[in-house]
């Protein structure tokens, strides 16, 4: 092989590694995405603490106050989904709950005829507990919620314009409708009640008796 061919051939190879290094250089231009130096936009999110204290739950309003506003002809076409469980006739039958006619202020777990879970046997106090229309207002919220061990699979009507026309549809269900209950009445014997767990507020004790009164003298 002479000097020329030599030649020839480096010069191939020099060409062939020249056009291979350009066309790198040529893609890396145009394909390239450099990082902008401040990004559009972040999102932030904050995981809650382990062990933090939960969300404190909404308070339930005053059913006295929902009353006030209250459409029981809403809350009969509310009451359609409630009578594939109870009838609302006077004397009616129980089906997988119990009659609900004249309910308002009737003993909880009392009614003739009805098998009662026990949790619900328990929370009526041996019938001392009424279905008042506060009673009534917190359970139709959440009955597991508020009767631990209900049978009761309602999940609970979560909207308060909901419950007081359903509760105010059940108080039409009566030969003598219950008065409604007087706004801010509600507010104030919730206020009065202990916190749940609480002991018992001790009573006061007994200050000395007071002196009696002098005797009247006799005419």
């Amino acid at each position: 092989m002479d000097s020329n061919e030599v030649n020839k051939l480096l010069a191939g190879l020099l060409g062939t590694v020249f056009i291979v290094f350009s066309v790198g250089i040529v893609s890396d231009a145009l394909f390239a995405s450099p990082a902008p130096e401040k990004p559009g936009f972040a999102i932030e999110a904050t995981e809650p603490a382990e062990g933090g204290p939960a969300a404190p739950a909404a308070a339930v309003k005053p059913i006295a106050e929902l009353l006030t506003t209250a459409n029981a002809e809403a809350g009969a076409a509310i009451f359609k989904k409630c009578q594939a469980c109870h009838s609302g006739e006077k004397g009616g039958p129980n089906k997988v709950g119990p009659d609900l006619w004249d309910i308002i202020d009737r003993p909880v777990a009392e009614h003739e005829g009805f098998a009662y879970s026990a949790g619900m046997k328990e929370f009526s106090k041996g019938g001392s507990e009424k279905w008042t229309y506060d009673n009534l207002n917190h359970f139709i919220t959440s009955p597991k919620k508020f009767v631990k061990g209900t049978a009761m699979g309602f999940a609970g009507l979560p909207k308060d314009e909901d419950r007081a026309n359903v509760i105010a549809y059940l108080r039409t269900l009566s030969d003598n409708p219950k008065p409604l209950p007087a706004p801010g009445a509600s507010a104030e014997n919730e206020a009065a009640k202990p916190p749940e767990g609480a002991a018992p507020a001790k009573p006061a004790e007994s200050a000395a008796p007071a002196a009696p009164a002098p005797a009247a003298p006799a005419k």
